[in-house]
C-alpha cells in the first residue's frame, strides 16, 4: 500500500508529543517522518537542551534510517504537534545530502500541498566547488 503525503504528515504529527525529561530538556516539539526508496518509514523527534546539544527531528529520523543501513530518502516531512509543517533547516538539508547525494532528488513536504526536491532547497552544493 502506497503511503500518501497525508499519511506521512500524520506519522510525523503523532511523533511530535512534547514532554520534558528534565528541567532543561524539551523532547518532541517537532516530529519527523520519512520514507526510503525501500518504502520503509522512519520517525524521529527533536531534542532541545538549554546547552545546545540537542538536534532536529529530521536528524533523529535519519539516524534511525541509517541504523538500518538505508541511505536514500524518497520523501520527508517535519511537523509541530499542532500539525504545522516546517521546512528543514539548513543543517538538516545538508545532512540529507551528506548521507547520500542521491537525496538531492528527495521530495520535501514544506506545506500541506507543496512539495519540492532537496536540490531546490540546497541549490549550490559547496563540495562541487572544491573538487
Amino acid at each position: 500500500m502506497e503511503i500518501t503525503n497525508q499519511d506521512l504528515i500524520e506519522k510525523a504529527k503523532q511523533a511530535a508529543k512534547l514532554h520534558k525529561s528534565s528541567e532543561d530538556v524539551r523532547i518532541g516539539d517537532v516530529g519527523c517522518a520519512l520514507i526510503t526508496d525501500k518504502n520503509n518509514v522512519y520517525v524521529g523527534v527533536s531534542i532541545d537542551a538549554c546547552c545546545g546539544v540537542g538536534f532536529c527531528a529530521e536528524h533523529s529520523a535519519i539516524a534511525s534510517m541509517v541504523t538500518n543501513q538505508e541511505y536514500n530518502i524518497k520523501k520527508i516531512v517535519a511537523v509541530l504537534g499542532n500539525g504545522t509543517i516546517l521546512p528543514p533547516c539548513g543543517r538538516c538539508r545538508e545532512l540529507m545530502y551528506q548521507i547520500n547525494d542521491k537525496n538531492l532528488d528527495a521530495k520535501i513536504i514544506i506545506e500541506k500541498n507543496k512539495i519540492v526536491k532537496l536540490s531546490d532547497l540546497l541549490p549550490e552544493i559547496w563540495q562541487k566547488k572544491i573538487h
